[in-house]
């Protein structure tokens, strides 16, 4: 790729900015030039603004000494310096749908990380192996902005990454009903076992939103794109519960699907060991080489063994077996800040990149 996008982060002092720009230090196709939060932190340098960092890894030195820049107040100065941003903020939803707005009539593509937008029907809600051609609705909603260059692009709920890309390779057999439920890490919540000590011993067994979201994104990813709007698909029916569990990272999905024609135990295992998506085909940085894995032992995918399965990129599954109401059931597996967060949006970031819907300035 001849030279690198520049690349602001809005939220960056937030748990998925912090993992944002561990992605991006060394990223082959990207450059951060701002870094930009609330009011609050504006103004200070980004080692003094974050109250509290949050991974094992230390704070990149590069980001250290950088200014950090109001998201809201500084965004004609942010939108005029960068060629597109990822945006991670913790705000109010209604908030959230007027920033990234008015970033994209800046003419500053939006690749977010954020719920706001997951169900404005020309904003494309991508997991780039899983549903890339639904990037073609950026035409369209771009022509409702009234801009060239700005648009709006959305990953998925991270809960969703444990189970939806296990099923996609077993529509072809027909799905008619799905039950699951998910085992979400704290950093799904922005916490650590030290701002969350209730969590301790202990499961909570609701978690906000959770679970309309589990049961009607996948239908929205599996959707098809008719006269410039994305239209959900109408099955399967999915329901879903959502416990959040005293795990640091690694959401786990247990799941239950009914098929039209059931397939043996081996198709199943081979729709998987074969699947893969235009991030292999293209070689993009951040995909994995292989993005399902399958483990045989009776007792995995684990979240302290298996998180970090192909740079935490990858969806691990296992214990595939038959179920007395439904046809199947197994376990899913997914890194919820990298695959299922930040590294799924510099993912599709980069999905974008490569399709031409990035220029640079």
């Amino acid at each position: 790729m001849d030279g690198k996008f520049k690349v602001g982060v809005i939220g960056a002092t937030g748990m998925v900015g912090q993992r944002f720009l561990l992605l991006l230090e060394n990223h082959p196709w990207f450059e951060v030039k701002y870094l930009a939060a609330s009011s609050s932190s504006a103004g200070k340098k980004y080692g003094d603004a974050v109250r509290k960092w949050h991974m094992t890894a230390p704070m990149p030195e590069k980001f250290a000494d950088m200014k950090v820049l109001d998201a809201s107040a500084d965004r004609e100065v942010i939108a005029a310096g960068v060629d597109f941003c990822f945006c991670a903020v913790n705000m109010k939803k209604d908030e959230i749908k007027e920033l990234e707005y008015a970033y994209a009539k800046l003419e500053c593509p939006i690749v977010s990380n954020n719920s706001a937008h997951r169900f404005t029907d020309d904003v494309p809600m991508i997991i780039p192996e899983v549903n890339p051609e639904h990037l073609e609705v950026i035409k369209s909603q771009r022509e409702r902005l009234g801009t060239k260059r700005g648009f709006i692009a959305v990953k998925s709920n991270c809960s969703l990454q444990s189970y939806v890309p296990l099923l996609h390779p077993l529509k072809k057999f027909g799905i008619k009903s799905a039950a699951v439920c998910t085992y979400q890490a704290i950093s799904g919540a922005g916490k650590t076992f030290e701002t969350m000590p209730e969590i301790c011993d202990n499961v909570i067994p609701f978690i906000g939103g959770e679970e309309e979201k589990s049961e009607k994104e996948p239908l929205k990813i599996w959707g098809e794109v008719k006269d410039g709007k994305i239209i959900p698909a109408s099955a399967p029916v999915i329901t879903a519960q959502c416990l959040r569990v005293p795990v640091s990272d690694g959401h786990t999905a247990a799941c239950f699907v009914k098929f039209d024609k059931k397939p043996d135990r081996e198709e199943i295992l081979k729709a998987w060991a074969e699947f893969s998506g235009e991030p292999q085909k293209l070689k993009l940085p951040s995909a994995p080489e292989r993005f399902l894995h399958y483990f045989e032992e009776e007792n995995r995918p684990q979240p302290k063994l298996d998180r970090n399965t192909e740079n935490g990129m990858a969806v691990c599954a296992g214990r595939l077996r038959g179920d007395g109401l439904f046809d199947y059931r197994f376990i899913g597996f997914s890194h919820n800040t990298l695959r299922g967060a930040a590294g799924g949006a510099v993912l599709l970031a980069e999905l974008l990149a490569a399709k031409g819907y990035f220029d640079r300035k």
